[in-house]
């Protein structure tokens, strides 16, 4: 009754905050601008996003979490104490914070989120891998002795994990997502069209044209800066165009997926087979990835209901269950630190 426990998914690319008792509350883009002279930072989230390739010298807008985990220390806790303090109000007591990390992530990493959550002002601070969380949030009954696969993928990484009895079972995390597919749009117009274009043209690519299964009917018009005449220029091009720029991070992460499976037990694969994998993340979102795994496997995928806050959600279901629950019974899903 004295302080609010907040749910934190701590991503590349977006960064959403839950809050016990009123549901998804911040949906920002993981972007800072920063002076450079000062090192005071001068905005966050969507605010600093739309600065990226448009500031000047002494500001910086940069991304602090790669790959899903800290690249920028300060920054990071600069962030979470910002994002705290908006939903926790500046109050004696300090909140519960459950922060969600890839299944992948190191000791060292994990340490440094726990560090930089305690430094922002939480008193209590937990670790959930992303795949527990995004299959609670898909309303997957993961305590069943039962096996359910989530494919989580992210800005930054992608997770594969098959769950039974409330751990994972088998799993494998990816350092690829979404910001991949982006990086690789603007290397190929670069390479190919000799066209600089910068990364909100390409997020933009991404969204609107970006296909697993590439249309010529699927056209956009982009502007950049022709880096045979140094001007600026303006190109057409189709989906088919741009497939060739995501043909390796989407086969990378088929690839992981396959690999996944083949060392699945039988019984949990059994399950699998029956039930599908759940698909979860933004870079589910790009058009036709659900049916490409599908072909690719033989198993049946379904897409998350609004994917990008499968993983906030349940880190909301499980904070309502944190004061009926005792932390060792889920000791495998999620690490504690006060």
């Amino acid at each position: 009754m004295f302080g609010r426990d907040i749910g934190i998914d701590l991503g590349t690319a977006n960064i959403l905050v839950y809050v016990r008792g009123k549901g998804i509350v911040i949906h920002e883009p993981a972007v800072v601008a920063v002076d450079v002279n000062t090192q005071k930072i001068c905005a966050i989230g969507e605010a600093a996003r739309d600065m990226i390739g448009r500031t000047p010298g002494n500001i910086r807008a940069i991304r602090p979490l790669n790959e899903g985990v800290i690249a920028d220390f300060q920054i990071t806790e600069d962030i979470l104490t910002f994002f705290i303090k908006k939903v926790a109000g500046r109050g004696v007591f300090r909140p519960r914070v459950m922060i969600c990390v890839p299944s992948g992530i190191t000791t060292v990493e994990k340490r440094a989120v726990l560090e930089a959550a305690s430094l922002a002002g939480a008193k209590e601070v937990y670790l959930i891998t992303e795949p527990i969380a995004a299959a609670i949030g898909c309303g997957l009954d993961i305590a069943a002795p039962s096996g359910n696969m989530v494919v989580d993928i992210g800005g930054g990484t992608t997770d594969i994990a098959v769950i039974s009895l409330g751990g994972e079972v088998v799993s494998e995390s990816l350092r690829i997502g979404g910001s991949h597919f982006e990086e690789g749009i603007v290397r190929y117009v670069k390479r190919v069209y000799n066209l600089a274009i910068g990364d909100r043209t390409a997020e933009d690519i991404k969204t609107s044209i970006a296909s697993a299964f590439p249309s010529p009917d699927q056209t956009v018009t982009i502007r950049g800066r022709d880096l045979v005449t140094g001007l600026p220029a303006t190109l057409e091009i189709s989906s088919v165009d741009i497939y060739p720029a995501l043909e390796e991070p989407i086969n990378s992460i088929v690839d992981a997926i396959r690999a996944v499976l083949e060392v699945t037990p039988p019984e949990l694969a059994a399950d699998i087979v029956n039930k599908g994998m759940s698909l979860t993340g933004g870079g589910a979102l790009l058009e036709g990835m659900a049916r490409l795994i599908q072909d690719q496997t033989g198993v049946p995928v379904t897409l998350a209901e609004d994917p990008l806050s499968c993983v906030a959600r349940g880190t909301g279901e499980i904070l309502d269950q944190l004061d009926k629950v005792s932390p060792s019974s889920l000791v495998a899903s999620y690490t504690k630190a006060r």
